[in-house]
């Protein structure tokens, strides 16, 4: 029978984890605070920080109700 190493003291993060959660934390936050019964696909663009390919990137655009939070530097 085999068993599971116990896990290590050290303290490992996976960024790429990390990421996805906060973003799905965002993206629950978005939908709290939506009107409506469903988020847009644009809002959820825009909560994930993602644009269609050839969309203009850059400040212009309508304005929401939403704003995603600034990015704490790495190590915070």
């Amino acid at each position: 029978m085999r068993v599971a190493p116990m896990p290590s003291k050290t303290l490992v993060h996976d960024h790429v984890a990390l990421d996805e959660i906060e973003l799905c934390g965002e993206l629950i936050i978005a939908a709290s605070a939506a009107a409506g019964e469903r988020l847009s696909f644009d809002l959820i663009d825009e909560v994930l920080r993602v644009a269609p390919r050839g969309a203009p990137r850059g400040g212009g655009g309508q304005a929401t109700a939403w704003r995603p939070r600034p990015q704490a530097p790495d190590g915070l």
